[in-house]
C-alpha cells in the first residue's frame, strides 16, 4: 500500500489493536492469532495493528513480531495491516525492513527502549526508520518518546512517508499545537489506554480517531461509540461512558499493566478466549474476571457474553 493510501486509510475510521494469543505455555499461537484477527476483520475497521501495544509488542521477539505481520496479511483481507515497531534504533530499522518483506502496509514506531532522549535524537531515529522503508510510518507519543510540534514539523519536510501522529501522551495542549501546526499532513490518531474514555477531548484538539482495545471483543459496540463521536451525540457518548466504560476502567485499574490484561479477559468472557498474557504482565484474577463479565452483561446485555 502506497504511504498515501495509508494516510488516507488511518484517518478514515475506527483503528484496533488485536491481541496476540499465546497458550498455556506461553507460546506464540498463530492460528489463533489467525482466527482472531479473522473475526475483526469481518467489522469495518480502517486498519488493524499486528503486534501494537495491546499485541503485547513488548512481550514478542522481533521474529514472532513478523510471524504475526505475517499471519494478519494472510486473513485481513482488504484491511491494512499496520505492524509494531519498535526499540533502539538500529533494532527499529532492521524489524521495519523485516515487517515491510512481510506484507505490512505500514508501521507504528512506539518508543525506544528503557532511555529517555533529546529532540536531536528522536528525529534521527524517526528519520532512520522512515528511511528504511517505502511504507507508511506512524509515529507514536508516549512514555519516555516525546516529540514536540517543532522536531515533527522538521521530520515532515524530510520524511514523505511519515504519515500519522499518535498520541499516547495526553498532554492536549501539545497534541492541539501539533494538529494546528503540522495541519493536513499528517493524519492523527488517539493513542491513550482506553480510549473511548478521551475521545471528546481529543477531537477538540483535532484528532478524528482513535485505536480501540474493547474493539477485540465487543467490536460492534466499539464502532456504535465510534459513530456516536462522528455525529457527536453527547447523549449516547455520555451513557455509554456510564453504563459501560467508567465501570470498566475501575476493573482496570486494578493493577499494574491490566490496561492489555483486561482485554484478553474480555475475549474469555465472550467465549473467544485468546490465552494468557505473557510476563511481566499479570492476568486478571477470577473475581475481576468475573465483575468484568457483570459490567459487558449491564452495559450490553446477555448477548455480548455470547460472540464465539
Amino acid at each position: 500500500m502506497h504511504y498515501l493510501e495509508m494516510k488516507k486509510a488511518i484517518g478514515a475510521g475506527l483503528l484496533s489493536f488485536p491481541v496476540t494469543p499465546f497458550d498455556a505455555e506461553g507460546k506464540l499461537d498463530l492460528d489463533a492469532y489467525r482466527a482472531h484477527v479473522g473475526w475483526l476483520s469481518q467489522y469495518p475497521a480502517t486498519a488493524l495493528f499486528a503486534a501494537g501495544g495491546t499485541g503485547e509488542f513488548f512481550s514478542l521477539t522481533p521474529a514472532e513480531v513478523v510471524q504475526t505481520v505475517r499471519a494478519a496479511k494472510e486473513v485481513a483481507g482488504d484491511t491494512p495491516i499496520i505492524a509494531g515497531c519498535g526499540y533502539g534504533t538500529a533494532m527499529a530499522v532492521e524489524l521495519a525492513r523485516e515487517c515491510e518483506a512481510a506484507g505490512a502496509d505500514g508501521l507504528l514506531l512506539l518508543p525506544q527502549y528503557l532511555v529517555g532522549a533529546e529532540q536531536e535524537g528522536l528525529f534521527a531515529r524517526v528519520k532512520a526508520v522512515c528511511d528504511a522503508v517505502e511504507i507508511g510510518v506512524i509515529v507514536y507519543n508516549r512514555d519516555n518518546s516525546i516529540i514536540t510540534a517543532e522536531t515533527l514539523a522538521k521530520l515532515c519536510d524530510v520524511c514523505p512517508n511519515l504519515v500519522g501522529f499518535k498520541d499516547g501522551h495526553g498532554n492536549i495542549e501539545m497534541v492541539t499545537k501539533v494538529c494546528t501546526l503540522i495541519g493536513d499532513r499528517l493524519s492523527y490518531i488517539g493513542g491513550m489506554p482506553t480510549a473511548e474514555v478521551f475521545a471528546k477531548a481529543y477531537k477538540a484538539a483535532g484528532v478524528t480517531t482513535y485505536s480501540s482495545a474493547i474493539f477485540n471483543f465487543l467490536p460492534q459496540q466499539a464502532l456504535d461509540f465510534y459513530d456516536a463521536l462522528t455525529r457527536d451525540d453527547d447523549e449516547t457518548m455520555n451513557r455509554v461512558l456510564k453504563e459501560f466504560f467508567y465501570p470498566y476502567l475501575d476493573i482496570r485499574n486494578r493493577g499494574k499493566g491490566y490496561a492489555v490484561s483486561i482485554v484478553k479477559a474480555g475475549m474469555r468472557v465472550i467465549g473467544r478466549d485468546t490465552g494468557p498474557v505473557r510476563s511481566p504482565l499479570t492476568d486478571l484474577t477470577d473475581k475481576e474476571h468475573d465483575m468484568l463479565a457483570e459490567v459487558i452483561r449491564n452495559a450490553y446485555g446477555d448477548g455480548a457474553l455470547r460472540m464465539a
